[in-house]
C-alpha cells in the first residue's frame, strides 16, 4: 500500500492495498563478498580470482545462519462453546527446491490437528507479500486468539493476552498455517538475486507454494482429506491460483476456497480513473459504512441502499461528468449526505473521493489519521501541516509488536520450537523486491473462473469488513457479478462490521466463523 501520490494512493486503495510496504522490518540479506579490491589488482589475473572465490566461500560461510530445529510438536486444549477440544500443535519445516532439485529454501509451517477419520484440513495464507500467517491464526481462525489487536486504542506495547477462540475453526476442519519465504521464519537459503528469481514472483511464488501443500499432505498421510484453502489481502490473490495449479498440474482438488479481504481483481492504472466510474464506484461505499458506523447507523439493509445508489445514480453522474451539471451538483450533495464530509471537499473533488487524501480529511479537525484497513481506527498524525501522509498506517502501527512477541513467546516457549532466528510478521523488504509483473497486475479473477469451472464440486466464500478501502466489498463483488450464473451461484460474498482485519472484531469472527461452516463445510 504504497501512497506516494494521489493517484497513486487511490489506486493502491482499490488494488487491495498490496503492503508494499513503508518501513523496513528486517535487515536486508548480507551476500556481500569481501574481496580485498586493492591487493586483488596487483595480482595476476588467475589469483585474483582465487582469492575473490576463496574470500566468498569464507564470507559466505560467516554469514550463514544457524540451521533451523527439526519438527516440533506437543499436545494443547481449547474451550469452544463449553467443549473442550483436545489438539496437536506441530511447529516443522518443508524445504523448498530449485528447478535442479538443490534445496533452496525452508518453509515453516504451524499445524493444529486433532485425530479423526476424514477430517478436513484447511491451508492459510496471509498476503503482503511479505506477510507471515499469524494474522489468521491468532487473529481469525487459528485455536488461540491474541486479544487487543487491531481495533481503537490497541496499543503496539500493550500486554499480551492469549485466549481461547470462539471463531476458531479447529472443531470441523484441521489448519495448517504457512509462512511464504522472507515471512515469519521461513529462510531462502540461497543469495539475494536468485531468491527474487526463485520465491519474489507471482508465477513461482505459486508454484513452490503449491509444492509445500502437496508435501505437507503426503508427509502427514492426508492426500484423501476434504481440504480447503484460506487466503487474505494478497492471500486472496493467491488463492484462486494456488486452487487452479493444484487443482490442474499437481493433481490436488480443492474443496472450497475461503477469500478474505483479497487482492481479487486490480483496476487498470492507465488514466483509468480519469474516466471510469468503476474506481470511484469500489471506494464510496466502505467510505460511507464507517460514517453510517461512527453514527450508530450501520445495518446490512441501510447498505443496500448505499450500494444501489453507487451503481445506479452515482455511476451514471460520474460517466456524465461534466456534461451533466445539474447531475453533478445533485451527486455532490448526495454524497456529502451520506458521507457527513464538508460540503468544501466533496464540491472541489467532484464527489471523487480520494483514498489518501480521506483518511486525512475524516479526523482533520483532531489532528488524527484514519486507517486504510478500517477508517475508524486513527492515530495521531505526527506530521499534520505535510501536504501527504508521512507516517505509518494507524493499524500497521500498532499491530506488528504484539504479534510478533506472540508468535515468537509461542513457538519457542510453548511449543518449545527453539530458535533465536528473527521473527518477520511483515517483511517490507520481501515487498519492496517483489516483482511487479503483469502476472500481478492482472489479477486472480480469470484463476478463479477457471477453478470453478473446472470442478463442480467447489464452493467459494468471500468475506469483506465493511469499512475497509485497502480492499474494498465493492471491487469483489463487480467482478463477480460479471460472471456467468453457473459459476455466480457457488461464490458467496459476505460482508461484516469491521474493516480489513474485520475478525478481530469479537462479534464479527465469530458471524464469520459460522457463515463458513454453513456455506462450505456443512454436510447437510
Amino acid at each position: 500500500m504504497k501512497i506516494t501520490a494521489p493517484s497513486a494512493a487511490h489506486w493502491s486503495s482499490i488494488s487491495c492495498g498490496i503492503l508494499f510496504v513503508i518501513i523496513s522490518c528486517s535487515a536486508r540479506p548480507a551476500f556481500a563478498q569481501e574481496h580485498g579490491s586493492e591487493q586483488v589488482a596487483k595480482q595476476s589475473p588467475a589469483k585474483a580470482s582465487e582469492q575473490s572465490a576463496n574470500s566468498s566461500k569464507e564470507s559466505s560461510a560467516k554469514n550463514e545462519l544457524p540451521p533451523l530445529p527439526p519438527n516440533k510438536s506437543i499436545e494443547q486444549s481449547t474451550v469452544l462453546d463449553g467443549q473442550t477440544l483436545q489438539y496437536e500443535v506441530t511447529v516443522g519445516t518443508i524445504n523448498a527446491r530449485d528447478p535442479s532439485g538443490k534445496i533452496a529454501g525452508k518453509v515453516v509451517y504451524t499445524s493444529y490437528t486433532i485425530p479423526g477419520r476424514d477430517r478436513p484440513v484447511t491451508f492459510a495464507f496471509n498476503g503482503g507479500p511479505g506477510a507471515s500467517s499469524v494474522f489468521l491464526n491468532f487473529g481469525a481462525i487459528g485455536p488461540k486468539h491474541l486479544d487487543g489487536i487491531g481495533n481503537k486504542g490497541d496499543s503496539a506495547s500493550g500486554r499480551i493476552v492469549m485466549s481461547d477462540n470462539q471463531g476458531t475453526w479447529l472443531d470441523f476442519t484441521d489448519l495448517v498455517f504457512i509462512d511464504p519465504i522472507g515471512t515469519g521464519f521461513s529462510r531462502s537459503l540461497v543469495p539475494e538475486p536468485e531468491t527474487k528469481k526463485l520465491f519474489y514472483s507471482t508465477v513461482p511464488d505459486i508454484q513452490y507454494l503449491s509444492t509445500v501443500v502437496y508435501k505437507w499432505l503426503v508427509q502427514n498421510g492426508r492426500m484423501t482429506s476434504p481440504k480447503y484453502i484460506i487466503g487474505e489481502s494478497y492471500g486472496g490473490f493467491r488463492g484462486p491460483r494456488l486452487t487452479y495449479y493444484l487443482q490442474s498440474q499437481l493433481g490436488v482438488g480443492i474443496n472450497g476456497l475461503i477469500l478474505v479481504s483479497p487482492y481479487l481483481n486490480p483496476a487498470d492504472e492507465r488514466n483509468g480513473y480519469i474516466y471510469s466510474p468503476i474506481p470511484w464506484m469500489i471506494t464510496l461505499p466502505p467510505i460511507v459504512a464507517a460514517h453510517l458506523e461512527r453514527e450508530g447507523k450501520l445495518t446490512p439493509e441501510a447498505m443496500q441502499s448505499v450500494i444501489a445508489y453507487d451503481e445506479g445514480p452515482y455511476a451514471t453522474a460520474l460517466i456524465a461528468g461534466n456534461s451533466n451539471p445539474a447531475l453533478e451538483q445533485a451527486m455532490v450533495q448526495k454524497v456529502t449526505q451520506m458521507t457527513g464530509l464538508d460540503p468544501t471537499y466533496i464540491k472541489v473533488s467532484g464527489g471523487r473521493i480520494e483514498t489518501g487524501s480521506y483518511l486525512r480529511e475524516v479526523r482533520r479537525e483532531q489532528g488524527k489519521l484514519g486507517s486504510i484497513y478500517d477508517s475508524n481506527v486513527t492515530m495521531l498524525d505526527p506530521f499534520p501541516w505535510s501536504p501527504e501522509q508521512r507516517a505509518n498506517d494507524p493499524i500497521l502501527a500498532s499491530i506488528i509488536a504484539p504479534t510478533t512477541e506472540a508468535m515468537v513467546n509461542f513457538v519457542t516457549n510453548v511449543v518449545g520450537w527453539k530458535t533465536d532466528a528473527p521473527y518477520h510478521t511483515l517483511s517490507y523488504q520481501v515487498g519492496g523486491d517483489w516483482s511487479r509483473d503483469e502476472n500481478l497486475r492482472s489479477g486472480s479473477v480469470a484463476q478463479l473462473r477457471q477453478a470453478v469451472a473446472a470442478d463442480p464440486g467447489l464452493k467459494v466464500f468471500i468475506g469483506h469488513g465493511w469499512n475497509d478501502l485497502s480492499c474494498p466489498f465493492m471491487g469483489s463483488v463487480l467482478s463477480v457479478n460479471q460472471m456467468p450464473d453457473a459459476l455466480r451461484e457457488r461464490i458467496s460474498i459476505r460482508e461484516f462490521p469491521g474493516g480489513h482485519m474485520f475478525y478481530t472484531r469479537n462479534n464479527s469472527r465469530i458471524a464469520f466463523r459460522g457463515a463458513v461452516k454453513a456455506d462450505l463445510f456443512s454436510t447437510e
